[in-house]
């Protein structure tokens, strides 16, 4: 079976957020979907592992932010690849509390859609909590990022929690290539075609970031 036909499906890139006991909580994701339009039913599709589930699980209310094309990847790296157990995601980002006192990300984004738990399925590793629309805005017109986007523009990489998480083959180790310990983007310094990078990876400036989750070049490791 070619597991990676499933990347042929059409997805958004979205930070799904929600809030416990006056604490909030956002990450990425890409299963949004609306199942119904009368009632207006949004379906999203979160880790059990993850905070937001547990934020969900207990409020029954989240909020989906609709990232645009122009989003930086330390974005989608923070609310991606980093637990809100152990910093706090909204430090220096824009957004404003919705209808449901949720946070919706106001820089880099398109719109939100906000809803209140009308159903929980469960899914194996994940729970598709499925909700009824309680508030919409569409800040502009700008084009909203697709799942395909982030892979083929932004080089993007899926984290393990993601449910269209495939494990991708292990790369060959080579002289000079280094492996983020977040994400798993590789430091190549020669290009596909032979040709020279700008330079090996350790005359790197020290305030290099990973271009994938944003990641400072210390959490490289040489494979």
């Amino acid at each position: 079976m070619d597991v990676k036909t499933l990347h042929k499906i059409s997805y958004g890139v979205y930070i799904i957020t929600s809030a416990q006991d006056n604490k909030i909580n956002g990450q990425i994701a890409n299963t949004v979907m609306q199942v119904a339009s009368d009632p207006m039913l949004i379906a999203v599709c979160i880790n059990k592992q993850n905070l937001t589930h547990q934020y969900i699980t207990e409020s029954k209310k989240f909020a989906v932010s609709i990232l645009s094309q122009d989003v930086p990847m330390d974005i989608i790296g923070t609310f991606g690849f980093k637990s809100g157990r152990d910093i706090n995601k909204f430090e220096n980002i824009k957004y404003k509390t919705d209808i449901n006192s949720l946070p919706v990300i106001l820089d880099y984004t398109v719109g939100y859609l906000s809803a209140n738990v009308e159903n929980a399925i469960d899914a194996a590793t994940h729970t598709m909590f499925i909700g009824k629309a309680a508030d919409a805005e569409a800040f502009n017109n700008d084009t909203p990022l697709t799942y395909s986007d982030y892979h083929t523009i932004k080089n993007g990489k899926s984290p393990k929690t993601a449910p269209t998480y495939i494990k991708e083959e292990d790369v060959k180790a080579a002289a000079g290539h280094y492996k983020c310990g977040v994400c798993g983007y590789i430091y190549k310094p020669e290009k596909e075609d032979g040709a020279n990078s700008p330079m090996p990876f350790e005359d790197l400036p020290e305030d290099w970031k990973c271009p994938v989750c944003g990641e400072p070049k210390s959490v490289f490791k040489p494979l």
